[in-house]
């Protein structure tokens, strides 16, 4: 795979300093950083992007989550290893990541509201929509995931 523009950050600077003030809002959105985390690794394995899957799952490795908890994210629905505030994010993780084929369905929205504030809802919702912006940046421009350090975690 050939990456289409090397170093995209340089031709949209002001536009990727907006996304990472963005980012950077979310370290005081009274959501756990592993739910973040998680989230993201979740919509990024859903939009098959391999630099923002690297990266996240680099992310909760260093923070200590477990390898088993890593390899079953795919399969959280039938999984005992996520708590039911982590099932409800990463089921509205889902469901906007599909948008097109799900519309949001009130079911995984009355699961999000008996878990996470008003505020939290839309502060992870905004996470959603900025972990798909991301992926969608990643693979549009075919960035690569750094391969020497994939190959130091294995």
């Amino acid at each position: 795979m050939t990456q289409r523009v090397r170093n995209y950050y340089n031709f949209a600077p002001a536009s990727i300093k907006a996304m990472m003030a963005l980012e950077q809002s979310f370290a005081d959105s009274g959501i756990e950083a592993t739910i973040q985390h998680l989230v993201k690794l979740r919509a990024s394995q859903i939009n098959g992007c391999a630099f923002c899957i690297h990266m996240h799952a680099t992310d909760l490795r260093k923070m200590g989550e477990s390898e088993m908890r890593l390899y079953m994210l795919d399969a959280w629905h039938e999984s005992s290893l996520y708590s039911p505030r982590e099932r409800a994010a990463l089921a509205w993780t889902e469901a906007l990541t599909r948008v097109a084929d799900t519309h949001a369905p009130d079911a995984d929205y009355d699961i999000l509201k008996g878990a996470f504030s008003e505020a939290e809802q839309v502060q992870l919702t905004l996470m959603i929509g900025a972990i798909n912006a991301w992926n969608r940046l990643a693979i549009g421009m075919r960035a690569d995931h750094p391969v020497e350090r994939a190959r130091e975690v294995a």
